[in-house]
């Protein structure tokens, strides 16, 4: 049986966090808000502020822009649905600062962590793949290791949606 965590896939102001955020809070479950983003300006750290006041005080905020496994390892409590947002902000954040043996590290660890997990996660991601091949080396390695981070994923999770428009499409769930 696959892990009882959900993937959310879909493209930039689609609504994936907003879905996100809602099968958070019909958990039922305490919940902790991984978030990878760095404000690195300040449309950024607007964004940031911006998703903050649309979550209660419910929400635990850790702010990790690296090491995902480590941080999921040490909350992923049963009692708990930990959301992340977003994978394809942690794969550049890693790709970006560390490089890409780096990066393989740690999407293997999380990939290993995500099987023992006791926990419910929640992971958001950027699709990517639905454009045009990029120019530049960097993007071209981004846009193939999302895509085999999410297949990676997707094998293992029991759900994954894609959200267009506000709304949701079921690609799969498992029971």
């Amino acid at each position: 049986m696959k892990q009882p965590h959900t993937l959310i896939l879909g493209g930039a102001r689609s609504g994936k966090s907003r879905f996100a955020e809602q099968l958070a809070s019909n958990s039922g479950k305490s919940i902790i808000y991984l978030a990878t983003a760095n404000a690195g300006d300040n449309e950024m750290a607007e964004r940031i502020a911006r998703h903050q006041l649309e979550r209660d005080g419910r929400w635990q905020v850790i702010e990790e822009p690296l090491q995902l496994a480590k941080v999921l390892k040490e909350h992923g409590k049963a009692d708990r649905c930990i959301l992340v947002d977003c994978l394809t902000l942690w794969l550049s954040n890693c790709l970006c600062q560390h490089g890409e043996a780096y990066w393989l590290e740690q999407k293997a660890a999380l990939l290993d962590v995500l099987k023992e997990l006791p926990c419910e996660v929640i992971f958001v991601s950027n699709e990517v793949g639905h454009g045009i091949v990029p120019l530049g080396e960097l993007s071209r390695q981004f846009v193939d290791h999302s895509g085999w981070l999410h297949q990676s994923l997707a094998k293992q999770v029991a759900r994954v949606e894609f959200i267009i428009a506000g709304l949701a499409q079921t690609l799969k769930r498992e029971q």
